[in-house]
């Protein structure tokens, strides 16, 4: 399950950022959450919980939760005045019953997708509605791809080492109609974005180690990094500049009634 500690929160998968960076992307999805005074909300993911301020600021009545007590206590220092929980999004249940469950940046890093699902439906009244955007299929594709062959031509296994979960629209969308839900909006879009540090790859690389190369001697790692680098240069590198090719899936949906 996702905790929006780096790098886990930091990156909606892609690369380190700032707190103010993740809350700038967060903007359009927000916009299509549009919550309303008075509505109770669950922002499933809250990390630093700028976005959860945003959603009190518009009058609602924010709940955020993160499985990163580390993350919820900072966000805590940010934001006394809110609602935050260290939390499971995958078990977490509550007596409350929301008006909307909100997510960004968030569902790629837990694994147990129909969980929870099942634990936005629970949360929800009938007819509230649950809006949510996170790392796609093919989402950072050019840098697992080459990670995968390079790891192969050495001698290692590369299955089970990405952590995402990455589903297409089709997959998702039908997860939740399984789960209860009608879907009203779903967008898959890619996001090209420059790279804000100048080792573009490496510092991805470097970021998501402990998941793709914990079994790698350190001795072996400088020289996967260059293969990996090598590999994905003529794709990613253009005009002097790294460019990450992030994939999202934007959607919303609405809780039937029974």
């Amino acid at each position: 399950m996702h905790s929006k500690s780096d790098p886990d929160q930091v990156s909606p998968t892609t690369e380190v950022k700032p707190p103010e960076a993740m809350s700038r992307l967060g903007t359009e999805v927000l916009s299509l959450l549009q919550p309303a005074p008075g509505e109770r909300i669950l922002d499933l993911g809250c990390g630093n919980g700028d976005l959860t301020a945003r959603i009190a600021a518009a009058g609602a009545i924010p709940t955020g939760i993160d499985l990163s007590a580390e993350s919820v206590a900072l966000a805590r220092q940010r934001h006394p005045d809110l609602d935050l929980q260290a939390a499971d999004a995958s078990l977490y249940r509550s007596d409350t019953r929301y008006d909307a469950v909100f997510s960004h940046a968030a569902l790629h890093w837990i694994g147990n997708a129909e969980a929870t699902a099942r634990t936005v439906s629970i949360a929800l009244r009938e007819g509230g509605r649950f809006v949510a955007e996170f790392a796609g299929s093919g989402n950072l594709a050019s840098l697992t791809d080459a990670i995968g062959q390079v790891l192969s031509a050495r001698g290692y296994e590369p299955e089970g080492r990405n952590p995402w979960y990455q589903p297409t629209i089709g997959e998702y969308a039908s997860l939740l109609e399984r789960a209860g839900f009608r879907v009203t909006f779903a967008l898959h879009f890619d996001q090209p974005s420059p790279s804000k540090v100048p080792s573009g790859v490496r510092a991805l690389l470097d970021s998501f180690a402990g998941y793709f190369f914990p079994d790698i001697p350190p001795a072996e790692l400088a020289s996967v990094y260059d293969e990996v680098e090598a590999a994905v240069k003529p794709r990613l590198f253009r005009d002097g500049q790294w460019i990450i090719d992030k994939s999202r899936l934007r959607i919303a949906a609405v809780k039937a009634s029974r």
